[in-house]
């Protein structure tokens, strides 16, 4: 079996196709700006953070044998990340993600990830075959699992022997997904990142605060739980207690991906043993820097 990596990201893996413009904008809006392609999706932009952190990810996930899958795995693999274990498919086109931001935030985006979808459980091979682990002998290190996948996979991955030793560390892809994560709302191995809407619909209701939709999701059975709310107080519950803490005040300047720069600076601040206050304190400023434009990405 190959040695145990630090981390492994299992999701979303594409192209982010993002509009920026420093303009208020509204629907209909015609502005200039500049449009910049990354790779991004939440499994990369988690991993992409993780490496800023010294931490090396292994991407699961589905690329297409076309030019751009070919040019996403290259960038993936100048970016210092373990791609040998990506599932490349023959028939299914690279994903892609294209949004529109302007200074009052996102406008809209639309997420492509039909192919991730399409492939299902082939991308979890690796963790099956020995590669990464066995039913028999799972892979024992952390997981980052994003809300990309179906809600039948995500079902599977809540039961599934593969995972039964993971330390699990799960975000939705967005509000609009946040509902595939409810068969790994009671998973006991698994810690939660969402923000204070997404809370709201695993919830079935709506918060003031993420202090306050903490603890509901501790009541309806999750183990562990980090809540954001923009540049308001942030919440990490779980069974010992609720621990709050208010991010930098900055400019924001980009809002796509800071919610997963959050997580991994988290993932990565508990993997050097900070205690649960600094954690949080350090996930806060790395998504601060994110948004205000102080580290690239």
């Amino acid at each position: 079996m190959a040695e145990t990596r630090d981390i492994i990201c299992i999701g979303s893996v594409l192209w982010d196709i993002i509009g920026r413009s420093g303009a208020v904008m509204r629907v209909g809006s015609d502005v200039p700006g500049r449009i910049t392609r990354l790779p991004g999706g939440v499994a990369m932009n988690i991993a992409m953070t993780l490496r800023r952190f010294a931490m090396r990810p292994v991407l699961l996930t589905a690329i297409g044998r076309d030019e751009e899958g070919d040019e996403l795995v290259a960038a993936a693999d100048r970016l210092g990340m373990v791609t040998g274990h990506v599932y490349r498919s023959e028939d299914l086109p690279t994903d892609r993600y294209m949004a529109v931001e302007g200074a009052n935030g996102l406008i809209a985006a639309i997420a492509d990830a039909h192919s991730l979808e399409a492939a299902g459980d082939k991308i979890l091979r690796p963790l099956a075959n020995g590669a990464l682990g066995t039913a028999e002998a799972p892979f024992a290190g952390q997981i980052a699992l994003d809300g990309n996948l179906t809600e039948d996979l995500l079902g599977e991955i809540a039961d599934s022997p593969l995972f039964a030793a993971a330390d699990l560390r799960v975000a939705p892809a967005s509000p609009g997904k946040a509902e595939r994560l409810l068969p790994l709302l009671a998973c006991p191995r698994a810690t939660l990142y969402v923000n204070l809407e997404e809370a709201g619909l695993l919830c079935q209701t709506r918060f003031d605060s993420a202090e306050a939709a903490a603890s509901a999701m501790l009541a309806r059975g999750a183990a562990e739980v980090l809540v954001t709310d923009g540049g308001r107080a942030a919440a990490h519950a779980r069974a010992s207690g609720v621990i709050v803490a208010t991010p930098p005040q900055v400019l924001v300047t980009r809002v796509t991906g800071a919610g997963d720069t959050f997580m991994a600076a988290h993932i990565a601040a508990e993997a050097r043993g900070e205690a649960p206050e600094a954690a949080l304190e350090t996930a806060l400023r790395a998504a601060a820097d994110y948004v205000s434009g102080d580290i690239s990405g």
